[in-house]
This record gives C-alpha cells, sequence and structure tokens, in this order.
C-alpha cells in the first residue's frame, strides 16, 4: 500500500466537496485544511459559501483549520497560506492523524501539492504607478507574457493584475531557492460533476445565500469600514455585491451579471484542475451524483489499494 501523509478533496465551487471531506474526516478521524482563498476572513461567510453546519458530521464537529484567520480588507497570499498550511499540517500529523486537504483554489492546492518555493513579495511602488493607468485587459495580456504564470482565475479587477504582475516581476531577479517546503505525499480526489447539474447548483445556491442575507453581510462590511475598492479585489460575489450596495449597479443586472461571473469561475477551477494532471499530479476524479457511502467506499478503496 502506497503510504499516503495527505489526503486532498478539490473540485468546482458547488460540487460538494465540504461535505465529502467531513464525512471522510469523521471516518478516518482525521481534520480539515481549508485551501479557501477567501474563506479565510472572518464575517465573509454567506459570500464565500462556508458553509460551516457542513463540518458536523452525525452530530460530530469535524476539527477545521485556515478558516476565519483574517480581518476583511487584509490581502491574504499564497506565501502566507503555505506557511499556516505548514503549521495546521504538523500540528494533525503530532496527533497520528492524515491530515485532508479540501478546497477549490488552485493555487493554493498545487503550491502544496507541488511543494512551490515561494517568498514574500514586497509592494513595488514605482512599478505600481507605471501600471495605474492600464485597463484589465492590457495587464491581462502583460501577465500572460512571464514564463511563469501563477494563478490567474481570481485576477478579476485592475488591482489583482497589477499585484499579480508584481510579484511576477520580483520572482525574475530574485532567487526563490532559500524558501523549502516539504513535498508530501498526498491521494488527490476531484468531484467530477456534470456541467449542467454544477450550473444547476451554482444558480440555486446563489439565490439561496441572496435569501439569506448575503447582500446585508456586505453592507455590515461596508459600516465597519471596510473601503468598498477592498470587498471588490476580492472578486465574484463581493465585487458585484459591492457595487449593488454603492449605487453602481441595478439588483437584477448585478444579480445577472454575478451568476455569469460565478459560472465562469467555475469553468476555469476545472481548467486549472486540468492542468494541474498535465503537470504531474495524479487526480482519482469521482461521480458527484453518487450517495455519500458510495463515495466514501471508492475513497477508501483507492486509499488501501
Amino acid at each position: 500500500m502506497k503510504a499516503y501523509n495527505l489526503i486532498t478533496i478539490l473540485g468546482p465551487t458547488a460540487s460538494g466537496k465540504t461535505p465529502l471531506a467531513a464525512s471522510l474526516a469523521a471516518r478516518i478521524g482525521s481534520e480539515i485544511i481549508s485551501a479557501d482563498s477567501r474563506q479565510v476572513y472572518r464575517r465573509m461567510d454567506l459570500g464565500t459559501g462556508k458553509d460551516l453546519a457542513d463540518y458536523t458530521v452525525d452530530g460530530v464537529q469535524i476539527p477545521y483549520h485556515l478558516i476565519d484567520i483574517c480581518e476583511p480588507g487584509y490581502r491574504y497570499n499564497v506565501f502566507e497560506y503555505q506557511r499556516d498550511f505548514l503549521v495546521a499540517y504538523e500540528k494533525i500529523v503530532a496527533t497520528g492523524k492524515t491530515p485532508i486537504l479540501c478546497g477549490g483554489t488552485g493555487m493554493y492546492l498545487e503550491s502544496v501539492l507541488r511543494g512551490y518555493r515561494l517568498i514574500p513579495v514586497p509592494e513595488n511602488p514605482d512599478l505600481r504607478k507605471a501600471l495605474e493607468n492600464y485597463t484589465l485587459d492590457e495587464l491581462t495580456e502583460m501577465l500572460s507574457r512571464y514564463k511563469t504564470l501563477h494563478n490567474t482565475t481570481d485576477v478579476d479587477t485592475v488591482k489583482r493584475a497589477i499585484r499579480a504582475i508584481e510579484i511576477e516581476e520580483y520572482y525574475l531577479h530574485t532567487d526563490a531557492s532559500e524558501r523549502e517546503f516539504p513535498q508530501l505525499e498526498s491521494l488527490v480526489i476531484g468531484v467530477d460533476i456534470d456541467r449542467e447539474l454544477r450550473r444547476e447548483k451554482i444558480s440555486r445556491r446563489l439565490r439561496q445565500r441572496l435569501d439569506e442575507g448575503m447582500v446585508d453581510e456586505v453592507r455590515h462590511l461596508l459600516d465597519e469600514g471596510i473601503p468598498a475598492e477592498n470587498l471588490i479585489y476580492y472578486g465574484l460575489e463581493y465585487k458585484y455585491l459591492t457595487q449593488y450596495v454603492i449605487g453602481e449597479m441595478e439588483y437584477a443586472e448585478m444579480v445577472r451579471q454575478l451568476e455569469i461571473a460565478i459560472h465562469q469561475f467555475a469553468k476555469r477551477q476545472m481548467t486549472w484542475f486540468r492542468g494541474m494532471e498535465r503537470r504531474g499530479i495524479r487526480i482519482h476524479w469521482i461521480d458527484a451524483t453518487r450517495t455519500m457511502d458510495e463515495k466514501m467506499d471508492e475513497i477508501m478503496a483507492i486509499y488501501n489499494s
């Protein structure tokens, strides 16, 4: 039997990966490390789809890590994620458990699974000044010129694109070998969900979260004094909801554009995962429509084979 020291559950948004990871954690007595770039923020719950109730299985609370660790407005990055992942990973392993990594942020997942060597990237005021008048399309085209192209799935604002270029430019002129990351042997499970079913679930979940008060969540964050541009930086729900709340968009148009954006995001996630496979990460895909017991049996069969 192959000796795994990590199990990874990945999939696009609305694929059911979190309930699957929680059920697996309950089955093997483990803990979950989140790989979601926005669920790190406190009080950003509905917009990030935390669904914390999913971490309770048969009345038992499954321990989770790297959720609610930052204040809204902060710009958490992949370097910090690697650092925090290792702390959580080592803590879980010290108890004799095999950690479960679960999420849909491709760059976070791949930074762990492929052991990226990363270094913290400082701000470059001169570069930011030189790029501030370019459009998002122009910046995205600039970004594509770099040989080492990091995650662009969330680069949907000018500020994010400038930061991505800033990171790439820094890496071009800096030796990244000074930061080591351990090579982990992970079983990687992907939740394979049909495109139409995925679209249906995304649309249904969006309307449910709007009914539960997602607009009010954004209003409260703005009332705390978090600048609108900081929330827009986080993209997707926070971009469109903020534009609605501050009067830049009508409600119906906001919902329409947001729904389209989430569908597009899920598609980009799948593109990223397929790219991970081309880059050497073996993903065992399991059918999202199977029952939880069937999924558990399939995962355990792979794990023990």
